[in-house]
């Protein structure tokens, strides 16, 4: 095995006894070696986190956050070489994976620009009362194969910064680049701080258990979501929980369809729809709906869709098998019953590729509407009352995000207002920064990533009553 795909534990490269494979999307073929972690290699990653932490934790904020930074020029110097990394292993096109490895680096350092406060609540001739926000321990970082990388850095800063330490763990679809990443930032943090292990199917349960954790931040499915919080409860581990989306966009009568067409695409297929705030389903009034439908379906026919590594290819593979055996079901399920599929171009036989799909106003209890695809099939779904639509795009356990597009902004806001959703976007779609949180409704989630409420997850309110003389 090449060294670069070695865990880091406690600052140095650590090899497991076994190993999983991992497998190029594009091709489906087995490329290269990963890790897999014992449950003696996960109390080891514990155990230098739990020796770390003390230092750690009363290491000046401003020493802290250079260490971010300095961590996110290491990953940024070796751009190219984990861009490259992340399309074998991810399957998304190389512009779009360079894109991912610069905005975990910049999420890193944007991290550092927050800060955390001391609130006083309580300030008068008799007492002072602080609320400070202290860390929590040890942090348990599990991070999903949509966005390998990035969600990665929205787990290593908060955490880093907040005064805990962190044993982070890839999915095993994608561990290649968070490892190398774990080896060129070794030495921008103490011993300890951070670990990253890698591991196939038992090592998630494993760590979900383990004592040794204070936190758990979790991105990933909402099955496995709840699992994950049934595990927590057992030794009232805090948790975050970043789960799955059925998300909805409403495109009202008013809009100018060639403007944005392509942009409401983009919000739907971005990945290969593998988002979990992509537009799951999109609500089209009856009065532009044959155009849209007929624009969406001219843009599926002419985007490429290919391996990465290809000059020109706008969209990747679905990343794994299980998930693209998944996305194939759902397909075979609305064929059965006879609905109406708008296929876009062809695509390579080799690999996990589906074509960009459309489904043509299936009725709303149709698996394609219900259920989170997760991969390129976008139901179009007609609608004439805005009452009925905002009724209709509610109608889901999930509340994640959701759109709404027309030339009034008052009028969209007022929708956006309606919704049952941690986020609404008018007139846009798959915005995040660092600065504003990102939390889901109803099964979509648990807890807050990002922003200040987001770092502030990674503490623990600590209150001090201070007298004052007389």
């Amino acid at each position: 095995m090449n060294e670069q795909y070695a865990m880091t534990i406690g600052g140095q490269a650590v090899l497991a006894a076994s190993t999983i494979e991992v497998r190029n999307p594009a091709t489906g073929e087995f490329f290269a070696l990963a890790p897999d972690a014992s449950a003696d290699d996960l109390d080891a990653a514990v155990a230098a986190a739990t020796l770390a932490f003390p230092a750690w934790r009363d290491t000046p904020m401003a020493d802290r956050k250079a260490c971010l930074v300095k961590a996110a020029e290491a990953i940024e110097a070796h751009a190219d070489e984990l861009a490259s990394l992340f399309v074998a292993e991810q399957g998304r096109p190389l512009a779009g994976a360079k894109m991912e490895i610069l905005g975990a680096a910049m999420w890193l350092k944007a991290t550092t620009m927050l800060d955390i406060p001391v609130d006083v609540t309580e300030d008068n001739d008799k007492r002072r009362i602080e609320v400070h926000h202290v860390p929590l321990g040890v942090v348990c970082g599990i991070v999903p194969w949509n966005f390998p990388v990035l969600l990665a850095s929205w787990k290593i800063g908060p955490a880093l910064m907040a005064g805990n330490t962190l044993v982070l763990k890839p999915s095993p679809f994608t561990p290649l680049c968070t490892l190398r990443i774990g080896a060129l930032i070794r030495e921008a943090f103490p011993a300890g701080v951070i670990n990253i292990i890698s591991g196939g199917d038992a090592l998630g349960p494993l760590m979900t258990a383990h004592p040794g954790f204070a936190k758990i931040s979790f991105t990933g499915s909402t099955a496995t979501g709840r699992r994950v919080m049934e595990t927590a409860a057992k030794d009232l581990k805090r948790i975050t929980l970043e789960l799955g989306g059925n998300d909805a966009a409403i495109v009202m009568p008013d809009v100018d369809v060639d403007l944005i067409a392509e942009q409401l695409f983009e919000g739907a297929f971005h990945n290969s729809a593998q988002v979990c705030v992509a537009t799951k389903r999109l609500y089209i009034h009856a009065d532009i709906y044959d155009q849209l439908r007929d624009r969406l379906h001219q843009l599926a026919q002419q985007l490429p869709v290919g391996d990465g590594t290809q000059q020109g290819v706008r969209f990747g593979p679905v990343q794994n098998e299980p998930q693209y055996r998944r996305v194939l079901a759902l397909l075979e399920d609305a064929r059965a019953n006879g609905l109406t599929l708008l296929e876009g171009g062809a695509v390579p036989e080799q690999g996990y590729f589906i074509p960009l799909t459309l489904v043509d106003n299936p009725p709303e209890d149709s698996r394609v509407v219900v259920e989170e695809a997760f991969g390129p099939i976008l139901p179009l779904l007609k609608f004439t009352d805005v009452d009925d639509v905002v009724t209709r795009a509610n109608d889901t356990e999930y509340g994640l995000a959701g759109a709404v597009w027309s030339a009034d902004i008052e009028a969209a806001t007022a929708i956006a207002h309606r919704l049952d959703t941690g986020t609404v976007w008018i007139n846009q779609n798959l915005q995040s920064t660092p600065f504003t949180p990102l939390a889901g409704a109803k099964q979509s989630g648990f807890g807050q990533e990002n922003g200040l409420a987001g770092l502030l997850e990674f503490t623990r309110p600590k209150s001090i009553f201070i007298p004052k003389a007389g």
